[in-house]
């Protein structure tokens, strides 16, 4: 139980940094480093808790060892007393012979309770032993673990890093298409073949001014003829006009 309460707070614990990192993660080279340092503060608290474990287990196993001793010196007080009643009884001394047989009853029966009590704490020692050794080695594993999270978290913000300059080409040459001067000259071209059309109208424009010049000329030869033809009439002479045979 101790080692599921233990790691399973734990782990409960990073899972909701973990979710809560990531629903609100702006920078994830932020939240990386945020990760690391909670789980190593996680380790922390472990080793906090795991160190309680172990030293309620040497508690239990100091309390075993001394009821084992007392045990053993209540033994000790028993053979000594029953070796004390052997000797009186044999010079014939029987009442302070039972006294000591009686001091030796009463140590047996100490020892039996401390043995009792050492039995007892026997298989709890053995419990605690197992669940301490579990807790060392899940709090190894959780230490392989950081080291592994720092090497992804690395890895990660490497990746990150390359995937933004990638991405910081991508939008350059986006830029560059967006910004192409070809576009820019088909513009202009355009613009030339208008100003290019505007001259040309100008030209067709002054030419036909021109020729409208050249047939007013051609109406005066005509009233220049008229006038001469008429002066003839009046002169007396002949108004048929000139036609070449």
């Amino acid at each position: 139980m101790a080692k599921q309460s233990i790691f399973g707070r734990i782990s409960t614990l990073v899972r909701a940094n973990i979710n809560a990192m990531l629903d609100s993660a702006e920078d994830p080279q932020k939240m990386l480093d945020q990760l690391v340092r909670d789980y190593t503060n996680n380790i922390a608290d472990a080793e906090s808790a795991i160190a309680e474990t172990i030293g309620n287990l040497r508690l239990l196993e100091r309390d075993h060892e001394q009821d084992v001793k007392d045990a053993a010196e209540w033994g000790n007080k028993a053979l000594a007393a029953s070796r004390k009643a052997d000797q009186l009884r044999a010079a014939g001394n029987t009442v302070d012979a039972d006294k000591f047989d009686n001091l030796a009853k009463i140590a047996l029966q100490r020892q039996i309770g401390e043995e009792k009590e050492a039995n007892a704490l026997a298989p709890s020692i053995a419990a605690q032993t197992e669940v301490v050794d579990k807790l060392k080695d899940g709090l190894n594993g959780m230490k392989q673990k950081l080291e592994q999270l720092k090497a992804k978290s690395a890895e990660l913000v490497a990746r990150q890093k390359t995937a933004e300059a990638q991405s910081k080409v991508v939008d350059a040459v986006k830029s560059i298409d967006v910004l192409d001067p070809t576009s820019d000259l088909g513009r202009f071209e355009e613009k030339v073949r208008r100003q290019e059309a505007l001259a040309a109208g100008k030209t067709e424009l002054a030419a036909s001014s021109l020729d409208a010049q050249f047939s007013q000329l051609d109406d005066l030869g005509e009233l220049t003829e008229v006038d001469a033809r008429l002066a003839a009439l009046k002169a007396g002479g002949s108004a048929a006009p000139a036609i070449e045979q």
